[in-house]
């Protein structure tokens, strides 16, 4: 049959309509889909309980947050998620199940930091994903907002035929919004040997002022890290680290045009190359935590990380006592291990009021030794005889132990019960230098042995604190710091170190920095190699990390000789190591300091400024009513020239009053307010 022209072209245009209109409703149909795919997993937000900082979780594609401060945006959308063993990929493409809130507002007693009533107020976003793929795995993410930071976490449930996962990569982000000036632990200088990846060693390094583009990319950076984005002062750090591997951040390469800065993080990796984490479920990654103030003080008053870390395990600590402790150390002179130093050391702390003496290494011989015996005492220690000595002058005794003695064949739980039958106070646990998921664990195992047998915990050579000193309280402090030891051989305590500690180190909990070095230097007349052992700045600026510097436990790195009556050392007599409550009065990371501390009805007060000298006005309205008296040490006239000079002062004050300090180069000041 033959159709005419017009007619054949009618239909053919009939027939395009007809398709291209079936065309058009395909493509409507997709689009509207697309719609409601993009719908179907809207941004999530979550404020802090002051409504001041915002967070939002975006679960449409690749997992993320996004983090504001006062309007202002400090992190950009950041990647949320794990790589499993196996390919599952948390986060990649989820389904949002359930959200849920809750909030609390409450409080907790805390008699070993710096507040002994500790508010917890926050709110909680939980929300419940599945992958769409890789099995359809089930995770929940969970943030936690406070008025001084965030929180969030990953909570992997047990499900039907997973009953344990191994984590091969976090893919958490932390994707700053601007480049920015940061302070962030350089451990360029670390022995060779501490390597890894960067991943091993002490976490005995400088917090350096540099720009977060500068950051390493082939290496890791270790926590905490304090940026001052133009929102506000943002800490990195982790909280609640059990069971898992010490958390860092590596900086990814900024791609053309980039305006921010991203950070990664990175798990230490295991000895045994078993993967990063072998969790079995249900399991709680740590918190990844944003510490977040206006000015960096307000971070050093913070207590985030103790607030996200599991309540105390302990049924009573009333046995744990905070206090100071004197040292017998290779640091402080030519001492050595044997009954009479011992006794001259337990003198010194019996004549001062102290609490402790620690009794350091080769009590036992030489450590690290495959006969090294921690319940065997070095022929030239009469234990018998200074456990009496120190009985006698109620001083009580720590003793330091290499860790791998203590593992060894679990030595640890013998020895232990051997120093609790012996009263021994505490142990000092040294050279761990690792924070994998095996070396975490090998923390609270023996945390949890020495609470058994009632003794405390110091661990050296160990990581950065992530709030386990709340969760067992006998944990009571740890180094894991550049601390005063490191006098005696380098140059690289110097002030600006020390008055950058405040707002970078210690904001993620206490540190044994063994402070309380006589022989006080300008740093131009500061030399190391020397017996006894040089400490840069003044007198009074060594007195006032005892008022700066946190930890419950306060080891006095000074010889005797060297300490006993000198000026100042009436300071040490009388000084706290634990607070009812903590302001920090003004502060500049890196340049000054000044904090006030509440003990009971007397507040003592601390200031340290750098290398440059400076006049720092403190208003006293920190004080209650009525008359006061304040006894001052602070430095002297001539403390620019000759550090150890130091001038005490008495006089009456009160609250509407203000004092002048004025400090040197290096220098410092300490007070103590007593109600009259």
């Amino acid at each position: 049959m033959v159709f005419p022209i017009n007619l054949a072209m009618n239909f053919l245009s009939l027939r395009i309509t007809r398709v291209t209109g079936l065309v058009f409703v395909c493509l409507g149909s997709l689009l509207f889909a697309g719609r409601l795919q993009a719908a179907a997993n809207p941004p999530v937000s979550i404020s802090s309980p002051d409504g001041k900082i915002v967070v939002e979780i975006n679960a449409t594609g690749p997992l993320s947050y996004l983090v504001k401060v006062d309007g202002k945006v400090a992190l950009a959308s950041s990647r949320l998620g794990l790589r499993l063993r196996g390919g599952a990929v948390l986060g990649a493409d989820v389904t949002v199940l359930k959200a849920d809130r809750d909030k609390e507002d409450s409080t907790w007693d805390n008699p070993f930091g710096k507040r002994s009533t500790v508010r917890d107020n926050h709110r909680e976003l939980r929300l419940q994903l599945r992958e769409k793929s890789g099995g359809g795995r089930r995770f929940d993410l969970v943030v936690r907002m406070f008025d001084d930071g965030v929180g969030f976490r990953y909570a992997l449930p047990a499900e039907p035929g997973a009953t344990e996962c191994v984590v091969e990569e976090e893919l958490t982000e932390f994707v700053f919004a601007n480049d920015a000036p940061c302070f962030a632990g350089d451990h360029s200088q670390n022995p060779p040997e501490e390597s890894r990846g960067g991943f091993a060693g002490s976490q005995e390094w400088e917090y350096r002022k540099r720009m977060l583009s500068a950051l390493p990319v082939e290496t890791v950076t270790g926590l905490p890290l304090l940026a001052q984005t133009p929102a506000a002062w943002v800490a990195v750090a982790e909280a609640d680290l059990v069971d898992w591997s010490g958390m860092w951040l590596a900086r990814t390469p900024a791609k053309p045009g980039a305006t921010g800065v991203t950070l990664r993080a990175r798990l230490a990796p295991a000895l045994k190359g078993s993967g990063l984490v072998k969790a079995t479920l249900p399991h709680n990654s740590p918190w990844r935590v944003l510490m977040i103030g206006r000015t960096p003080a307000r971070l050093v008053e913070s207590d985030l990380v103790l607030n996200l870390s599991t309540p105390s395990r302990l049924p009573s600590t009333s046995w744990i006592k905070p206090g100071l402790i004197a040292w017998d150390h290779w640091w402080s002179g030519d001492t050595k291990m044997d009954t009479a130093t011992l006794k001259q050391y337990i003198q010194l702390a019996s004549d001062m009021g102290w609490p402790y003496q620690l009794i350091d290494w080769h009590w036992y011989g030489e450590p690290k030794n495959a006969d090294s015996d921690i319940t065997k005492v070095d022929p030239a220690v009469d234990m018998d005889e200074v456990r009496r000595f120190a009985a006698e002058r109620h001083v009580r005794l720590w003793l330091w132990l290499h860790w791998t003695d203590a593992d060894r064949n679990d030595a640890y739980q013998s020895a232990f019960a051997l120093y609790q039958s012996w009263g021994i106070a505490g142990v000092k646990i040294d050279f761990m230098d690792r924070d994998d998921q095996e070396m975490v664990n090998w923390y609270e195992k023996i945390t949890r042995a020495a609470a058994e047998h009632r003794l405390m915990v110091n661990f050296h050579g160990a990581s950065k604190p992530t709030g386990m000193n709340r969760t067992w309280p006998n944990q009571i402090t740890r180094e894991g710091i550049l601390g005063n030891e490191y006098n005696k051989w380098s140059t690289r305590v110097t002030p600006e170190h020390k008055v950058t500690l405040p707002f970078t180190r210690f904001l993620t909990g206490p540190a044994d920095f063994t402070p309380g070095g006589f022989l006080n230097r300008q740093p131009a007349k500061f030399k190391t190699k020397v017996s006894p052992t040089q400490v840069q700045g003044t007198r009074a600026s060594e007195l006032a990390l005892f008022v700066v510097f946190d930890s419950p436990i306060g080891c006095v790195c000074e010889h005797p000789d060297n300490l006993r009556g000198e000026p100042g050392s009436d300071f040490l007599k009388i000084v706290p190591t634990v607070w009812d409550e903590t302001r920090v009065l003004s502060g500049e990371v890196g340049e000054h300091i000044v904090m006030a501390r509440r003990s009971g009805t007397d507040w003592y007060l601390g200031a340290l400024t750098n290398s440059a000298a400076r006049t720092l006005p403190v208003k006293l309205d920190f004080l209650g009513k009525g008359n006061w008296k304040v006894r001052l040490w602070h430095d002297a006239a001539d403390s620019s020239d000759n550090a150890e000079h130091i001038a005490i002062e008495e006089r009456p004050v009160k609250a509407a009053d203000s004092l002048n300090l004025q400090l040197a180069p290096a220098g410092g000041t300490v007070a103590h307010f007593s109600p009259e």
